[in-house]
Formats: C-alpha cells, sequence, structure tokens
C-alpha cells in the first residue's frame, strides 16, 4: 500500500523522486519521506505526516540535493502517523557507516529481532517493524565485506513481506533493493536507472521496466542493474517496454479523478469486449489458446477477491450457477487463505484484484496452486501484476489506470468479463445459442446504456443532498442485485465515510428493519424482474415504519405513489447484465454525497489503493 521511489543518476534525482510520489498519491498514504546521499557521502533525510506537498514544502525551506535518492509515502500498519514512524529509517553508530532503507510490507518476526538488536546496544526511535530492518543491516553491516553483502544477509532473517531500497553513507552511487511479497520494479534510464512500487511513478523518465520476481535481490547503479535471485544466483531479468495513456494521471475538465473514472466506464467495457466477443457469441480463444478446452474440464467453480472485486464476483455467482448449472463459491480471500477448504473435482479457482498485487487475494492464489485445482484464472487490471504472472489463465481488464481508491470503472471491467467468462463455461455445458446471443448483444448495448445512466448525472446531485446529513443508510436488492446494492452502500461508505449496509430485501424482517426510521434512508434497486413484487412486498415494510425510500426502478416499472418515496427511472435492461449497468447511478450518489460533505473523494482517510500487506 505504501509507495516507494529511488534513483542512481549523475544528476540532482529529488524531483524525479518528488514527482514519483505524487504519482503514488492514488494508492493512499499518511505521511512522505525522502533520503539522499550528497557530495560529501552523507545522508540527509526528510520527513513529513500528511501530504506530499507537505514534504515539497520542507525541502523549499531547506533543500536537499543528490544523485543517489530514495523516497516513501506511508501508510501505517505500525505505529501511529508521526515524523518518527515516517520513512526512510536511519541506523547510526559505531562500527559501520550509516545506513536508511525505505520499506513495503509487513516483518512479521519484528519483535523479536527488535530485543535482539536493543541488547546488541541499537536504539529504536519509532514504533514500526521497518526500523528493524535498518538496525539489522547496519548490524550484519559492521562484519559484511559491503551494503550488498549485509542486505543479502540481513533479509535470510527477516519473515512476512517487504519490498526495500536501502542506501548507506560513503556508498554514493548504489541501491541495495530485496522484494518478497511486495510489489517492486526497476526503470531503466540512460546514464541513471530507477526502482518503485508501481511503474507509474517513474512514467516521466522511462518506458522500459524490469520485473523483480520473489527473493531477488539487486545492485542497481547508473551504469549498471545487477541481480542475484532467490537461490543468490546471477540472474538477467529482461526489460519490457510498458506504454501508458497519455492522460492516465490527469483529471483533464473533471473534478476528481473517481469523476473521470465513472466517466470513462462506456469505452472500458468496449475495452473488455474487443477481441472476446463477436456479434453473438464470445470467441473461443478469448482467454488464449487452450482455454476453451480446458474451460470444458470444469465441474465447479471458486471465486476469491476482496472488497469491490469480491462484489463483482458475487455477483458472477448468480449467473454461472443460472447459466453453466455449475457450483459457484464466492470466498473473501483474506479468509480462504486460512481455512481448509474442501476441493472439488476439476474446479475452477478464479481471482480478481484490479492491481494484481492484493496480498490475500495473491495468497490464496498460492494457496490454491498446491491445493488440486484444474486451473487458475485471474481477471486483472494490471498486465505485469505478480497474480497474472502466476495464473494459468488471465483475463486483462484493459480498463486504463484506476487512479481513485474507491474502485468504479474496474468494478464494471470485472462483471463485464465474468459474463464473458460464464458464457464461455455455459456454451460447453449446452447453453441455447440463441440466449447466448442475446446476452452478446445486450452486453454490446451495454457501453449505450451507461452513457445515458451517466446523464442522470445532475439529478442524482440533488437527491444527494437528501443524504448529505444522514448518519445511516440501508441498500437493499434481490438476487444478483443484491451485491449491487453492497456495493452502493460500500461506496457511500469509503467516500461519504456514512454508515451504510447492503442487504438482501428478503432479510428486512430479519435483523436490519429494526433500524428503519425517519433519519434512515433507504435504497432500493427495483429491476423489471421476476422477484419485483416480493421487492415492492419488502418496500411497504419500509414505508410503514417510516423510512424514506429512494427506488432505482427501471422504466416501465409502476412507481410507489406516496410521500416519502423518490423514484429515479433507469433505462430498461435485460436481466443478465442490468447489475453492471445499475452500480452505475449507486457510484453517482456516492460520489455527490462525499463532494457535499467535502471529503477527500480520490484518497479516502485510512484507505489505500492497492493493498499488498494483510
Amino acid at each position: 500500500m505504501c509507495g516507494i521511489v529511488g534513483a542512481v543518476a549523475q544528476r540532482n534525482a529529488t524531483p524525479i523522486l518528488i514527482r514519483g510520489l505524487q504519482r503514488l498519491e492514488y494508492r493512499g498514504y499518511d505521511s512522505a519521506g525522502l533520503a539522499i546521499i550528497d557530495e560529501a557521502g552523507a545522508i540527509g533525510r526528510e520527513r513529513q505526516v500528511g501530504k506530499v506537498q507537505n514534504l515539497v514544502d520542507a525541502l523549499q525551506r531547506l533543500p536537499i540535493e543528490g544523485g543517489t535518492v530514495i523516497a516513501h509515502t506511508r501508510w501505517a500498519t505500525h505505529g501511529k502517523v508521526t515524523a518518527e514512524n515516517a520513512h526512510p529509517h536511519l541506523s547510526s553508530g559505531p562500527g559501520a557507516q550509516d545506513v536508511c532503507l525505505v520499506h513495503n510490507g509487513i516483518i512479521e518476526n519484528h519483535s523479536e529481532l527488535r530485543q535482539e538488536l536493543q541488547q546488541q546496544g541499537f536504539v529504536f526511535d519509532s514504533d514500526t517493524d521497518s526500523e528493524v530492518i535498518v538496525h539489522l543491516i547496519h548490524f550484519c553491516l559492521r562484519s559484511a565485506s559491503d551494503l550488498l553483502e549485509a542486505v543479502r544477509q540481513a533479509v535470510r532473517r527477516l519473515e512476512g513481506a517487504y519490498a526495500l531500497a536501502v542506501i548507506a553513507a560513503g556508498e554514493s552511487h548504489r541501491i541495495i533493493a530485496a522484494r518478497r511479497g511486495c510489489p517492486l520494479i526497476l526503470g531503466k534510464g540512460i546514464g541513471e536507472n530507477y526502482l518503485a512500487s508501481d511503474v507509474l511513478a517513474l512514467r516521466a523518465v522511462t518506458d522500459r521496466f524490469i520485473y523483480l520476481e520473489e527473493g531477488d535481490l539487486v545492485d542497481l547503479r547508473a551504469d549498471r542493474i545487477d541481480v542475484w535471485n532467490i537461490a543468490d544466483e546471477s540472474v538477467i531479468r529482461a526489460d519490457v517496454r510498458v506504454k501508458m495513456e497519455d492522460d492516465d494521471m490527469e483529471k483533464g475538465n473533471f473534478r476528481h479523478f473517481m469523476q473521470k473514472e465513472m466517466f470513462q466506464q462506456p469505452e472500458v467495457v468496449r475495452r473488455v469486449l474487443e477481441g472476446r466477443a463477436g456479434k453473438t457469441q464470445v470467441l473461443e480463444a478469448a482467454f488464449g489458446e487452450g482455454s476453451f478446452e480446458l474451460l470444458a474440464q470444469v465441474e465447479s467453480v471458486t471465486i476469491a477477491a476482496c472488497g469491490t472485486s469480491y462484489l463483482a464476483g458475487s455477483v458472477a455467482r448468480y449467473w454461472i450457477e443460472e447459466l453453466t448449472g455449475l457450483p459457484c463459491h464466492v470466498e473473501t480471500a483474506s479468509e480462504y487463505r486460512y481455512r481448509n477448504p474442501a476441493i472439488q473435482k476439476n474446479s475452477l479457482f478464479i481471482t480478481i484484484s484490479q492491481s494484481g498485487e492484493t496480498a490475500d487475494t495473491l495468497a490464496a492464489l498460492r494457496l490454491a496452486k498446491t491445493s488440486g485445482f484444474l486451473a487458475t484464472l485471474t481477471l486483472c487490471n494490471v498486465a505485469t501484476s505478480a497474480t497474472v504472472r502466476e495464473s494459468d489463465l488471465a483475463v486483462l481488464l484493459n480498463a486504463g489506470t484506476e487512479v481513485g481508491v474507491a474502485s468504479t470503472k474496474a468494478f464494471v471491467a470485472q462483471t463485464a468479463a465474468l459474463m464473458l467468462v460464464t458464457l464461455l463455461l455455459a456454451r460447453q455445458r449446452g447453453m441455447d445459442p440463441m440466449l447466448e446471443a442475446e446476452i452478446v448483444r445486450g452486453l454490446h448495448q451495454l457501453p449505450q446504456v451507461i452513457e445515458q445512466l451517466l446523464q442522470l448525472d445532475g439529478q442524482i446531485e440533488k437527491l444527494a443532498e437528501k443524504f448529505a446529513h444522514k448518519d445511516h443508510a440501508l441498500y437493499l436488492g434481490r438476487g444478483s442485485f443484491y451485491p449491487i446494492a453492497m456495493e452502493g452502500a460500500l461506496k457511500l461508505k469509503e467516500l461519504s465515510y456514512i454508515h451504510a449496509e447492503g442487504y438482501a430485501a428478503g432479510e428486512l424482517k430479519h435483523g436490519p428493519l429494526a433500524l428503519v426510521d425517519e433519519n434512515m434512508p433507504v435504497v432500493a434497486l427495483a429491476p423489471n424482474d421476476e422477484l419485483l413484487e416480493k421487492l415492492y412486498s419488502n418496500l411497504q415494510e419500509v414505508r410503514s415504519r417510516g423510512g424514506e425510500l429512494f427506488v432505482f426502478a427501471e422504466q416501465g416499472v409502476s412507481p410507489l405513489v406516496e410521500q416519502g418515496v423518490t423514484h429515479i427511472t433507469l433505462p430498461q435492461c435485460p436481466k443478465y447484465w442490468a447489475p453492471i449497468a445499475y452500480v452505475v447511478p449507486l457510484q453517482l450518489l456516492a460520489y455527490h454525497i462525499a463532494v457535499i460533505k467535502g471529503t477527500d473523494v480520490d484518497q479516502p482517510r485510512n484507505l489505500a489503493k492497492s493493498v499488498t500487506v494483510e
């Protein structure tokens, strides 16, 4: 979740790293810092709580410059949000030159190492597990031949996950880096080289990247890059050229990145379908050579994901079970990885992750690969991510960079892609070709429907005023719209900090109805389907308790004409892909409520974009 940037250059690299940190702000953070080796070989450091701009202001007051620089944005896992707990962390003292590092991840044996190092005379200034690492490297450096060997010795003692960038006083032209369980990439320049936790951080200086593998150790210099694998063997990691959209990190005419990303959703759906769906059917080779034949062997499906991606999988469960007849289990990845699940014969394991680096989802994937699943399939928005590299099959979402922490366009891309997976599975199990053709034609119409829904923006903005001063909200749906209700509630929580819950409407009598009164707005999703009458019975229960209703109803659905009920009419949507469309007005509602409340829309408090620790 934290952000790392580093550079070894023959020029002042501080501006490169500041820009890199600014590009990583979307990931979420609570402090920022930077360390350099100056011309005299000494380490200079600056750390600030809050925004990267606070660090920029501090550096303007007291500039520090150099060609070897490491920088970091922190999202607290150990210790409060203070300057002492911010990165980079420094270790100094007799016996070896000063050492400084930045760290992403969590060290599980930090308590034992801390006690050991304290007995050796090291004094800790922070409450973090990261400071343990820098003192351990410093301790190893007392007897090691150089910084590289000290880092090699130190990481052998670490249990947990880490991405490290380490510098030492007197070694002014190198950074030592290592990764296990957390992403870290290298960037290749001309006469200078870089590292970062995300390619976006280095977009301004290079488009050539090296993706490190588990256990890699790196000696990064301006004119060369040396890599050793987990077995301490010297290896060459191929560099790849990564093309990014010109406006990925620019808001354009939009007020927030999230707003921009919601309005990109029609094009995102087109990208998901491109090259995968013909006019009337999903292409057999949509997910790669041999995928169609492999899917024919599937007898059950397990989906593992977190957060919004989990809810996308929950929508797909309805489709898979109804259209294919296969049992489908949807698992919270953070729970699945610590269970001993019973694996059904010839089961397909699907992971869903926007970043492809979500720690719990990645751990669940690795568990699945050793648990007897037929195959693993990932849906991901980052082609070079760990889940893509480690899965048997991959569906790339092609949604473009999603900067807003609260996911919008990635959710729409995920659900659209899951429908394609469902249709291929269903065709191999005797699905009526006419039904597949109907659904595929509808998917091709989905971008136009989303464009119509986005035109409701002004109406929903006015509606948001009725929510802005509420403390709680309830979202209701039935069938495949139940997960959409949960996603709408999640967006409201993430963006506005209003407590909200998504519920199956039929569960009202089993607890939630006790909360309903005139101060509890209730949002309901009312597609014109076989469950409509039952939903309306549930809504009458809300009105009889004084609850105010906001009904997002498909065109043609008879409105509840009475006081305390507000209807928002949505375009007609065929049954199977309607849930994808219905999430859009709920995104808009959460967005406008957050704007009215004045919260940080793109970077909600306490949240991060890429959750790379447990």
